[in-house]
Protein backbone atom coordinates (compact mmCIF):
# COMPACT_ATOMS: atom_id res chain seq x y z
CA UNK A 1 0.00 0.00 0.00
CA UNK A 2 2.65 2.29 0.69
CA UNK A 3 4.50 2.73 -2.38
CA UNK A 4 1.41 2.99 -4.51
CA UNK A 5 1.75 6.61 -5.24
CA UNK A 6 5.43 6.62 -6.53
CA UNK A 7 4.70 4.48 -9.96
CA UNK A 8 5.13 7.23 -12.43
CA UNK A 9 4.55 5.04 -15.29
CA UNK A 10 0.56 4.90 -14.45
CA UNK A 11 0.77 8.82 -12.70
CA UNK A 12 1.41 9.96 -15.85
CA UNK A 13 0.24 7.38 -18.41
CA UNK A 14 -1.91 10.27 -20.47
CA UNK A 15 1.05 12.44 -21.31
CA UNK A 16 3.34 12.49 -24.67
CA UNK A 17 6.93 13.37 -24.14
CA UNK A 18 6.21 16.88 -25.19
CA UNK A 19 3.67 17.47 -22.33
CA UNK A 20 5.62 15.92 -19.46
CA UNK A 21 8.44 18.04 -20.34
CA UNK A 22 6.42 21.14 -20.24
CA UNK A 23 5.01 19.93 -17.37
CA UNK A 24 8.58 19.68 -15.80
CA UNK A 25 9.50 23.37 -17.07
CA UNK A 26 6.38 24.63 -15.34
CA UNK A 27 6.80 22.82 -11.84
CA UNK A 28 10.61 24.03 -12.03
CA UNK A 29 9.63 28.12 -13.43
CA UNK A 30 6.63 27.91 -10.17
CA UNK A 31 9.39 26.42 -7.50
CA UNK A 32 11.20 29.79 -8.21
CA UNK A 33 9.43 32.62 -5.92
CA UNK A 34 11.07 35.18 -7.20
CA UNK A 35 9.86 34.41 -10.54
CA UNK A 36 6.51 33.72 -9.69
CA UNK A 37 6.45 37.28 -8.41
CA UNK A 38 7.28 39.01 -11.66
CA UNK A 39 5.65 36.49 -14.00
CA UNK A 40 2.04 37.29 -11.63
CA UNK A 41 3.04 41.39 -12.28
CA UNK A 42 4.11 40.78 -16.37
CA UNK A 43 1.09 38.87 -17.11
CA UNK A 44 -1.24 41.16 -15.38
CA UNK A 45 0.38 44.16 -17.32
CA UNK A 46 0.34 42.34 -20.23
CA UNK A 47 -3.64 41.37 -20.20
CA UNK A 48 -4.14 44.78 -18.92
CA UNK A 49 -2.42 46.24 -21.99
CA UNK A 50 -4.26 43.90 -24.41
CA UNK A 51 -0.81 42.19 -25.15
CA UNK A 52 -1.25 39.37 -27.84
CA UNK A 53 -0.03 36.91 -25.24
CA UNK A 54 -3.25 34.86 -24.84
CA UNK A 55 -1.82 32.24 -27.11
CA UNK A 56 1.44 31.96 -25.37
CA UNK A 57 -0.74 31.06 -21.99
CA UNK A 58 -3.11 28.97 -23.55
CA UNK A 59 0.13 26.95 -24.99
CA UNK A 60 1.69 26.31 -21.79
CA UNK A 61 0.28 27.17 -18.26
CA UNK A 62 -2.80 27.30 -18.96
CA UNK A 63 -3.26 24.27 -20.76
CA UNK A 64 -1.41 22.68 -18.16
CA UNK A 65 -4.01 23.64 -15.49
CA UNK A 66 -7.53 23.95 -17.28
CA UNK A 67 -9.79 21.80 -19.15
CA UNK A 68 -10.75 24.51 -21.86
CA UNK A 69 -11.93 27.68 -22.50
CA UNK A 70 -15.49 26.50 -22.36
CA UNK A 71 -17.43 23.40 -21.43
CA UNK A 72 -17.57 21.67 -25.07
CA UNK A 73 -13.70 22.58 -25.01
CA UNK A 74 -13.14 19.88 -21.83
CA UNK A 75 -14.48 17.40 -23.11
CA UNK A 76 -11.52 15.75 -24.39
CA UNK A 77 -9.34 15.76 -21.70
CA UNK A 78 -12.48 14.24 -19.84
CA UNK A 79 -13.21 11.61 -21.92
CA UNK A 80 -9.51 10.81 -22.02
CA UNK A 81 -9.43 10.80 -17.74
CA UNK A 82 -11.84 8.74 -17.87
CA UNK A 83 -9.90 5.49 -19.75
CA UNK A 84 -8.19 5.79 -16.66
CA UNK A 85 -10.66 5.71 -14.10
CA UNK A 86 -10.42 9.25 -13.10
CA UNK A 87 -13.52 11.42 -13.55
CA UNK A 88 -14.20 15.04 -13.81
CA UNK A 89 -15.83 17.77 -12.04
CA UNK A 90 -16.24 21.20 -14.67
CA UNK A 91 -15.24 24.12 -12.61
CA UNK A 92 -16.02 27.52 -14.21
CA UNK A 93 -13.12 29.18 -12.92
CA UNK A 94 -14.22 32.97 -13.36
CA UNK A 95 -13.77 34.88 -10.34
CA UNK A 96 -14.07 38.40 -8.89
CA UNK A 97 -17.15 39.29 -10.59
CA UNK A 98 -19.13 42.35 -9.14
CA UNK A 99 -22.66 42.29 -12.02
CA UNK A 100 -25.80 41.00 -11.58
CA UNK A 101 -25.45 39.66 -15.37
CA UNK A 102 -21.97 37.59 -14.77
CA UNK A 103 -24.33 36.05 -11.87
CA UNK A 104 -26.71 35.38 -13.72
CA UNK A 105 -24.17 33.83 -16.37
CA UNK A 106 -22.18 31.87 -13.45
CA UNK A 107 -25.97 30.78 -12.75
CA UNK A 108 -26.26 29.52 -16.46
CA UNK A 109 -22.70 27.94 -16.61
CA UNK A 110 -23.63 26.18 -13.58
CA UNK A 111 -26.91 24.88 -14.63
CA UNK A 112 -25.51 23.93 -18.06
CA UNK A 113 -22.43 21.66 -16.06
CA UNK A 114 -25.43 20.17 -14.19
CA UNK A 115 -27.20 18.90 -17.25
CA UNK A 116 -23.55 17.97 -18.74
CA UNK A 117 -22.94 15.45 -15.40
CA UNK A 118 -26.30 14.38 -15.43
CA UNK A 119 -25.53 12.80 -19.00
CA UNK A 120 -22.22 11.30 -18.70
CA UNK A 121 -20.54 8.77 -16.22
CA UNK A 122 -17.44 10.59 -16.26
CA UNK A 123 -18.68 14.01 -14.64
CA UNK A 124 -20.29 13.03 -11.25
CA UNK A 125 -20.50 16.20 -9.81
CA UNK A 126 -21.28 20.06 -10.13
CA UNK A 127 -19.91 22.93 -8.67
CA UNK A 128 -20.00 26.67 -8.12
CA UNK A 129 -18.28 29.12 -6.17
CA UNK A 130 -20.53 31.18 -3.64
CA UNK A 131 -18.90 34.73 -5.01
CA UNK A 132 -19.45 33.31 -8.54
CA UNK A 133 -23.24 34.08 -7.57
CA UNK A 134 -23.08 37.59 -5.48
CA UNK A 135 -20.69 39.88 -4.04
CA UNK A 136 -18.13 38.88 -1.64
CA UNK A 137 -19.08 42.08 0.40
CA UNK A 138 -22.50 41.25 0.63
CA UNK A 139 -21.80 38.13 1.84
CA UNK A 140 -19.70 39.65 4.59
CA UNK A 141 -21.91 42.00 5.24
CA UNK A 142 -24.55 39.60 5.93
CA UNK A 143 -22.21 37.26 7.85
CA UNK A 144 -21.28 40.38 10.00
CA UNK A 145 -25.23 40.77 11.01
CA UNK A 146 -24.56 44.41 9.42
CA UNK A 147 -28.32 45.88 8.43
CA UNK A 148 -29.14 45.79 4.87
CA UNK A 149 -30.39 48.45 2.57
CA UNK A 150 -33.76 47.89 0.64
CA UNK A 151 -31.59 46.98 -2.46
CA UNK A 152 -29.17 44.63 -0.72
CA UNK A 153 -31.97 43.21 0.57
CA UNK A 154 -33.29 42.77 -2.75
CA UNK A 155 -29.43 41.32 -4.24
CA UNK A 156 -29.17 39.20 -1.61
CA UNK A 157 -32.52 37.32 -2.08
CA UNK A 158 -31.27 37.06 -5.82
CA UNK A 159 -28.31 35.29 -4.51
CA UNK A 160 -30.61 33.07 -2.74
CA UNK A 161 -32.62 32.30 -5.46
CA UNK A 162 -29.88 31.13 -7.52
CA UNK A 163 -28.57 29.27 -5.19
CA UNK A 164 -32.04 27.66 -4.61
CA UNK A 165 -32.13 27.50 -8.15
CA UNK A 166 -29.28 25.38 -8.61
CA UNK A 167 -29.76 22.67 -5.81
CA UNK A 168 -33.48 22.20 -6.60
CA UNK A 169 -32.03 21.20 -10.48
CA UNK A 170 -29.11 19.07 -8.75
CA UNK A 171 -31.32 17.61 -6.77
CA UNK A 172 -33.90 16.97 -9.38
CA UNK A 173 -30.91 15.34 -11.62
CA UNK A 174 -29.61 13.43 -8.51
CA UNK A 175 -26.27 14.72 -9.12
CA UNK A 176 -24.25 15.67 -6.25
CA UNK A 177 -23.17 19.23 -6.13
CA UNK A 178 -19.86 20.49 -4.57
CA UNK A 179 -19.65 24.47 -2.93
CA UNK A 180 -16.78 25.59 -2.68
CA UNK A 181 -14.73 27.51 0.54
CA UNK A 182 -13.71 30.87 0.37
CA UNK A 183 -12.61 33.68 2.65
CA UNK A 184 -13.34 33.56 6.31
CA UNK A 185 -14.97 36.76 6.35
CA UNK A 186 -17.93 35.80 4.04
CA UNK A 187 -18.04 32.31 4.83
CA UNK A 188 -20.10 32.41 7.79
CA UNK A 189 -23.26 33.63 5.11
CA UNK A 190 -22.32 31.20 2.63
CA UNK A 191 -22.17 28.18 5.55
CA UNK A 192 -26.00 29.51 6.65
CA UNK A 193 -27.34 29.07 2.97
CA UNK A 194 -25.60 25.84 2.12
CA UNK A 195 -26.96 24.58 5.38
CA UNK A 196 -30.37 25.79 4.15
CA UNK A 197 -29.85 23.98 1.18
CA UNK A 198 -28.93 20.69 3.29
CA UNK A 199 -31.81 20.48 5.18
CA UNK A 200 -33.95 20.87 2.01
CA UNK A 201 -32.24 18.46 -0.59
CA UNK A 202 -30.21 16.33 1.38
CA UNK A 203 -33.36 14.37 2.71
CA UNK A 204 -32.36 11.12 1.15
CA UNK A 205 -28.79 11.43 0.57
CA UNK A 206 -25.97 13.75 0.53
CA UNK A 207 -26.59 15.94 -2.75
CA UNK A 208 -25.45 19.48 -1.59
CA UNK A 209 -22.09 19.54 -0.19
CA UNK A 210 -20.14 22.66 1.27
CA UNK A 211 -16.50 22.62 2.01
CA UNK A 212 -14.77 22.76 5.28
CA UNK A 213 -11.22 24.46 4.94
CA UNK A 214 -9.01 22.44 7.82
CA UNK A 215 -6.42 25.39 7.80
CA UNK A 216 -9.14 27.11 9.93
CA UNK A 217 -8.78 26.36 13.40
CA UNK A 218 -12.71 26.29 14.36
CA UNK A 219 -13.81 24.17 11.51
CA UNK A 220 -14.21 21.09 13.19
CA UNK A 221 -16.21 22.39 15.99
CA UNK A 222 -18.37 23.65 13.23
CA UNK A 223 -18.49 20.08 11.50
CA UNK A 224 -19.36 18.94 15.06
CA UNK A 225 -22.38 21.16 15.65
CA UNK A 226 -23.40 20.79 11.81
CA UNK A 227 -24.11 17.06 12.71
CA UNK A 228 -25.87 17.71 15.82
CA UNK A 229 -28.40 20.02 13.89
CA UNK A 230 -28.31 17.05 10.88
CA UNK A 231 -29.54 14.58 13.22
CA UNK A 232 -32.32 17.03 15.06
CA UNK A 233 -33.42 17.48 11.55
CA UNK A 234 -33.33 14.64 10.01
CA UNK A 235 -30.29 15.35 6.67
CA UNK A 236 -27.50 13.70 5.16
CA UNK A 237 -23.96 16.13 5.21
CA UNK A 238 -22.04 16.56 2.37
CA UNK A 239 -18.81 17.93 3.08
CA UNK A 240 -15.50 18.73 0.75
CA UNK A 241 -12.72 18.51 3.15
CA UNK A 242 -9.64 20.99 1.97
CA UNK A 243 -6.93 22.34 3.72
CA UNK A 244 -7.41 26.10 2.08
CA UNK A 245 -6.12 28.04 -0.71
CA UNK A 246 -5.92 32.09 1.09
CA UNK A 247 -4.07 31.84 3.85
CA UNK A 248 -1.86 34.91 3.04
CA UNK A 249 -4.99 37.11 2.92
CA UNK A 250 -6.21 36.03 5.84
CA UNK A 251 -3.29 36.18 8.00
CA UNK A 252 -3.15 40.21 6.41
CA UNK A 253 -6.91 41.02 7.16
CA UNK A 254 -6.45 39.79 10.87
CA UNK A 255 -3.51 41.80 11.10
CA UNK A 256 -4.94 44.81 9.60
CA UNK A 257 -8.16 44.49 11.42
CA UNK A 258 -6.81 43.45 14.74
CA UNK A 259 -8.90 39.92 15.10
CA UNK A 260 -6.58 36.67 15.69
CA UNK A 261 -5.82 34.91 12.75
CA UNK A 262 -8.18 31.97 11.40
CA UNK A 263 -5.44 30.01 10.45
CA UNK A 264 -3.88 27.17 12.71
CA UNK A 265 -0.60 28.00 14.27
CA UNK A 266 1.44 25.56 11.64
CA UNK A 267 1.51 23.28 9.15
CA UNK A 268 0.84 20.36 11.64
CA UNK A 269 -1.57 21.73 13.27
CA UNK A 270 -3.70 22.20 10.13
CA UNK A 271 -2.43 18.36 8.61
CA UNK A 272 -3.96 17.19 12.88
CA UNK A 273 -6.84 19.16 12.22
CA UNK A 274 -7.90 17.64 8.27
CA UNK A 275 -7.17 14.05 9.66
CA UNK A 276 -9.24 14.86 12.37
CA UNK A 277 -12.26 15.69 10.25
CA UNK A 278 -11.61 12.61 8.79
CA UNK A 279 -11.68 10.61 11.19
CA UNK A 280 -14.75 11.92 12.30
CA UNK A 281 -16.35 11.88 8.84
CA UNK A 282 -15.79 8.76 8.27
CA UNK A 283 -16.76 7.79 11.90
CA UNK A 284 -19.94 8.80 10.83
CA UNK A 285 -20.51 7.66 7.04
CA UNK A 286 -23.57 6.48 7.89
CA UNK A 287 -25.29 9.68 7.59
CA UNK A 288 -22.17 11.74 5.68
CA UNK A 289 -20.98 11.84 2.11
CA UNK A 290 -16.84 13.57 2.16
CA UNK A 291 -14.78 14.29 -0.94
CA UNK A 292 -11.65 14.43 -0.03
CA UNK A 293 -9.84 17.22 -1.58
CA UNK A 294 -6.43 16.50 -0.89
CA UNK A 295 -2.89 16.41 -2.61
CA UNK A 296 -1.46 15.43 0.64
CA UNK A 297 -0.26 11.80 0.80
CA UNK A 298 -0.51 11.23 4.00
CA UNK A 299 -4.32 11.94 4.59
CA UNK A 300 -5.24 9.98 1.24
CA UNK A 301 -3.44 6.80 2.78
CA UNK A 302 -5.47 7.62 6.21
CA UNK A 303 -8.48 7.65 4.08
CA UNK A 304 -7.64 4.27 2.40
CA UNK A 305 -6.71 2.66 5.27
CA UNK A 306 -10.01 3.89 7.26
CA UNK A 307 -12.25 2.22 4.37
CA UNK A 308 -10.28 -0.87 4.38
CA UNK A 309 -10.74 -1.04 8.17
CA UNK A 310 -14.48 -0.65 7.91
CA UNK A 311 -14.70 -2.71 5.03
CA UNK A 312 -15.99 -0.63 2.77
CA UNK A 313 -16.18 -0.91 -0.63
CA UNK A 314 -13.07 1.13 -3.04
CA UNK A 315 -16.25 2.41 -5.20
CA UNK A 316 -18.33 3.53 -2.47
CA UNK A 317 -20.04 6.69 -3.73
CA UNK A 318 -20.02 8.10 -0.06
CA UNK A 319 -16.32 8.22 -0.21
CA UNK A 320 -14.41 10.34 -3.47
CA UNK A 321 -10.68 11.51 -3.58
CA UNK A 322 -10.24 14.69 -5.43
CA UNK A 323 -7.21 16.83 -6.50
CA UNK A 324 -6.53 19.79 -9.31
CA UNK A 325 -6.23 19.22 -12.75
CA UNK A 326 -2.14 19.18 -13.45
CA UNK A 327 -1.38 17.89 -9.99
CA UNK A 328 -0.37 14.92 -8.17
CA UNK A 329 -1.44 12.66 -11.26
CA UNK A 330 0.31 10.05 -8.77
CA UNK A 331 -2.22 10.44 -6.32
CA UNK A 332 -5.15 10.27 -8.76
CA UNK A 333 -4.41 7.79 -11.11
CA UNK A 334 -2.84 5.18 -9.22
CA UNK A 335 -5.99 5.64 -6.70
CA UNK A 336 -8.37 4.66 -10.02
CA UNK A 337 -6.03 2.04 -11.07
CA UNK A 338 -6.57 0.61 -7.60
CA UNK A 339 -10.52 0.81 -8.18
CA UNK A 340 -11.43 4.04 -5.86
CA UNK A 341 -13.35 6.48 -6.78
CA UNK A 342 -11.09 9.43 -7.71
CA UNK A 343 -12.46 13.01 -9.30
CA UNK A 344 -9.65 15.79 -10.61
CA UNK A 345 -11.38 19.35 -10.31
CA UNK A 346 -10.86 20.91 -14.10
CA UNK A 347 -11.07 24.23 -14.24
CA UNK A 348 -12.13 26.64 -17.66
CA UNK A 349 -13.17 29.58 -18.77
CA UNK A 350 -11.39 32.50 -21.31
CA UNK A 351 -8.16 32.81 -20.78
CA UNK A 352 -8.37 36.27 -19.89
CA UNK A 353 -10.99 35.45 -16.90
CA UNK A 354 -9.44 32.33 -15.61
CA UNK A 355 -5.73 33.96 -14.97
CA UNK A 356 -6.74 35.11 -11.86
CA UNK A 357 -7.13 31.55 -10.64
CA UNK A 358 -4.17 30.63 -12.63
CA UNK A 359 -2.21 33.20 -10.20
CA UNK A 360 -3.81 31.98 -7.23
CA UNK A 361 -2.45 28.28 -8.38
CA UNK A 362 0.97 29.02 -8.75
CA UNK A 363 1.15 31.28 -5.62
CA UNK A 364 -0.39 28.48 -3.94
CA UNK A 365 2.62 25.99 -4.86
CA UNK A 366 5.20 28.57 -4.21
CA UNK A 367 3.88 28.43 -0.93
CA UNK A 368 3.71 24.86 -0.22
CA UNK A 369 6.60 23.45 0.92
CA UNK A 370 7.42 20.19 -0.49
CA UNK A 371 4.20 19.92 -3.06
CA UNK A 372 6.35 21.20 -5.78
CA UNK A 373 9.77 19.44 -5.43
CA UNK A 374 7.06 16.21 -4.76
CA UNK A 375 5.95 17.06 -8.53
CA UNK A 376 9.06 17.51 -10.22
CA UNK A 377 10.86 14.40 -8.65
CA UNK A 378 7.82 12.44 -10.20
CA UNK A 379 8.08 14.06 -13.52
CA UNK A 380 11.98 13.82 -13.64
CA UNK A 381 11.37 9.87 -12.43
CA UNK A 382 9.30 9.48 -15.02
CA UNK A 383 11.11 11.22 -17.98
CA UNK A 384 14.35 8.89 -17.08
CA UNK A 385 12.32 5.73 -17.39
CA UNK A 386 10.84 6.56 -20.56
CA UNK A 387 14.66 7.88 -21.74
CA UNK A 388 15.98 4.19 -20.40
CA UNK A 389 13.00 2.04 -22.16
CA UNK A 390 13.74 3.73 -25.38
Amino acid sequence: MDQIFNNTEVAFALKSDTELDRAYFLFKMISNEPLVRIGTAVTNFALNAHLPVEGLIRATVFDHFCGGINEMDCLNVVENMFTKGVSSVLDYSVEGKEEEDQFDAALEMTLKTLEFAKERQAIPFAVFKPTGLGRLDLYTKIGEKQPLSDAEQAEWDRVKERFEIICKTAHSKDVALLIDGEESWMQDAADELVEEMMRKYNKEKAIVFNTLQMYRWDRLDYLKALHDRAKADNFYIGMKLVRGAYMEKEHKRAEENGYPTPICKSKQATDDNYNEALDYMMQHIDTMAIFVGTHNEESSYKLLEMQIAKGISKNDQRIWFGQLYGMSDNISYNLAAQGYNVAKYLPFGPVRDVMPYLIRRAEENTSVAGQTSRELNLLNTERKRRKIEK
